[in-house]
């Protein structure tokens, strides 16, 4: 292996797990550095996901992470809220400052690899490959701007989304390789003009070196977790857009049915005092909150419930695939998974870890908690473990970072 190799990751929103949640392209920078590769991630100081924006004055900031393994940080201007024009601005000051990365980055790079959602970013990215001749990946997590139309409402004859639209042409022609993290975007990537050769679905994945060092939970919050009842269980953003209404309207239909049922809902989110007020409203005593917990905590708290519990809302863009990071968090934890989604690219089903149901549908996750109530504890365990082997051998970044090793750098090493 030709470990002299030098490669730039760039999504102005990625993080580390000191500022944000670490994600994909920090682990995948981690694993690329253990190989023996020269990495540098480079992202933008602030941005609206960033729990602690990093604070300097210069133009660029350059941390070391590890051996081999170089955090960048592009300085840009900080904003009120995600929906800001601030926010749109610093996607052309980000592109802008990309085309200067060679002022504080030594190693010329030979791959660059390019993440949207963001799309004014490819300007400057693709400067750079040309520049240097480098290897070029087009990575896309959200497909913009159809996002915006669909989701949206803009039209496709705006100004600015006819722009965008140019960008995406042009990135999926010009690109070597275009990545997704979505199962089957291919299908949308074609009808603007991808070649599908080019296409390779890289999921999002789990650091089993964090997952398996887990800390344990606070004395508080495991007493507030009951220790004598089935556990339906959900981690993360406690709101509409993650059906959790959904899931508290089958806790009131299972009330009244089964008793020892008890829902279990870890997380933060705008619409979660709401929800919190709508279960007192029902008088409903299985449904417990449990305030937001470190990432590090996630296992330990998945390891107290008995099923996990993901839905959506019935979105036209999931067609194309869905890329939580909860799942495979979640799959890991060898827990059967109920899973309400309508659309295509279902790990879960892949894995056959859990039941998948239609979206949007109360009933559904009745019955689906019934089923897994219903089975014998080694039949749920088997489904788990079915989970947990998926995750190791398909989506533990070690891995995800030899997938993409072999597409792009294999006929050079």
């Amino acid at each position: 292996m030709n470990t002299s190799k030098t490669i730039w990751l760039i999504n102005q929103y990625s993080s580390t797990p000191e500022t944000a949640m670490g994600g994909r392209h920090y682990y995948l920078a981690q694993e690329l550095a253990k190989k023996g590769y020269k990495v540098y991630l480079i992202a933008g100081r602030y941005s609206h996901l960033l729990r602690q924006p990093k604070q300097f004055s210069e133009p660029y900031l350059l941390e070391k992470i590890d051996t081999n393994f170089s955090f960048v940080w592009v300085n840009l201007p900080e904003y009120q809220e995600a929906h800001s024009k601030q926010r749109v601005l610093n996607w052309f000051k980000f592109s802008w400052a990309l085309t200067k990365l060679s002022s504080v980055i030594s190693n010329r790079p030979d791959v660059i690899l390019y993440s949207s959602p963001s799309l004014v970013g490819y300007l400057g990215a693709k400067y750079l490959a040309n520049k240097f001749k480098a290897k070029f990946i087009f990575e896309v997590r959200d497909i913009w701007p159809l996002t915006w139309i669909e989701l949206g409402g803009h039209s496709p004859q705006h100004p600015f989304v006819r722009f965008m639209q140019w960008i995406e042409d042009r990135a999926y022609k010009k690109a070597d390789f275009v990545f997704s993290n979505l199962f089957n975007a291919v299908e949308h990537m074609q009808t603007r003009g991808l070649d599908r050769d080019k296409f390779h679905w890289i999921p999002n994945g789990i650091s089993l070196e964090e997952v398996t060092h887990r800390e344990p939970l606070n004395i508080d919050i495991i007493n507030q977790i009951p220790n004598d009842k089935f556990i339906v269980g959900y981690t993360g953003t406690i709101g509409v857009a993650n059906a959790i209404d959904d899931l508290i309207e089958a806790a009131k239909s299972l009330a009244k049915q089964q008793k020892d049922i008890h829902f279990v809902l870890v997380g933060a989110g705008k619409e979660k005092e709401d929800l919190v007020n709508k279960v007192k409203s029902l008088g409903l005593s299985n449904v417990t909150f449990i305030d937001a917990i470190p990432k590090k905590q996630i296992q330990s708290m998945l390891s107290c419930f008995d099923v996990c519990y993901i839905g959506w809302q019935k979105n036209s863009l999931y067609r194309f695939g869905i890329a939580p990071n909860k799942l495979p968090e979640y799959l890991f934890s060898a827990k059967p998974i109920i899973h309400a989604f309508s659309g295509k690219g279902d790990v879960v089903e892949l894995a056959n870890a859990g039941i998948r149901i239609e979206a949007e549908d109360p009933e559904l996750i009745v019955d689906a908690v019934i089923q897994l109530y219903s089975l014998s504890d080694s039949e749920r365990h088997e489904m788990g473990d079915n989970g947990k082997n998926y995750v190791i051998q398909n989506l533990d970044y070690t891995k995800i970072a030899e997938k993409l090793v072999n597409v792009v750098l294999n006929d050079e090493d």
